[in-house]
């Protein structure tokens, strides 16, 4: 098998430093792409499906994190290496998670010791799948991926990038306004069952009805009660109260069945974790 990479960082120069590097200490890879912004690192790892993807965690458009969090949705998710300039803080989150990482300026030989571990991880999958009797003992790099590390991690970087201080508890947003028609309605915020981002707004999905705001999702989040509104998906986040169980669907997908509603909500791979003991 020949690994296929994909190199996203938006410091050209630290860019092709990384492609020769790879280039002579993992011969047998090969480069997919090089991009240099996160649009372009997600269009490039659905075009090429890369086995592995070095992610700059700071990137104009989307982040290496928002990346990684779209490359986790992916049937085969692609091996993650994140390249970073994170003090040794963060660099803890890395190493408990089990995710590797790549310190800006690039050095050979933590370079090298990350390449050493991908080739491991690949060997060790090969052997596994030539032992079961896989076709050809191929590994399916897929299946190598601890999607729920991963996502742990990223939800622990968002908190180290925004460094939001906590609310006390009676700091919490109590009512949601809402233009509907001529009138301002005023939702409790305890009456809230799920938010969605739709385009340009959010829909509040209340007991007392839908209703759109103008407030992005992130902005709105960072005023309610963590402990009672989770998010689920990219777009939603839902009052926990309001869920009545975690639905396990195909491939390993859920969903959230709701108390005295009938649609049910995706969960996406990297908040799966959160219902694990459901």
């Amino acid at each position: 098998m020949r690994p296929s990479l994909l190199i996203a960082d938006d410091e050209l120069l630290l860019a092709r430093v990384l492609e020769s590097e790879l280039s002579g200490l993992w011969p047998e890879a090969r480069i997919a792409a090089v991009v240099h912004d996160g649009v372009a690192a997600l269009d490039a790892a659905r075009t090429h499906q890369p086995d592995v993807a070095f992610l700059d965690i700071r990137m104009p458009g989307m982040s290496g994190m928002d990346v990684a969090r779209e490359l986790i949705e992916f049937d085969k998710p692609p091996l993650v290496v994140f390249v970073t300039a994170y003090d040794q803080f963060a660099l803890e989150a890395f190493e408990r998670a089990a995710v590797d990482y790549v310190l800006k300026p690039v050095q050979r030989e933590r370079l090298e010791a990350t390449v050493d571990r991908l080739k491991a991880r690949m060997d060790a999958k090969a052997a596994h799948a030539a032992d079961s009797g896989e076709a050809d003992g191929q590994p399916d790099i897929g299946t190598m991926v601890d999607t729920d590390k991963l996502a742990q991690l990223l939800q622990r970087l968002a908190l180290l990038e925004n460094q939001a201080p906590t609310r006390a508890a009676g700091q919490y947003l109590r009512f949601i306004k809402a233009l509907v028609g001529q009138e301002v309605r005023i939702i409790p915020v305890d009456e809230v069952i799920y938010l969605e981002a739709t385009d340009k707004y959010v829909n509040v999905v209340s007991t007392s009805g839908d209703a759109l705001i103008r407030t992005s999702l992130r902005e709105l989040m960072q005023q309610l009660d963590p402990d009672r509104f989770w998010q689920i998906h990219r777009g939603t986040v839902v009052n926990i109260d309001c869920v009545a169980s975690a639905v396990n669907q195909s491939l390993g997908r859920l969903s959230l069945r709701l108390r005295d509603r009938p649609e049910s909500l995706p969960v996406a791979r990297q908040y799966a974790h959160l219902f694990k003991q459901m």
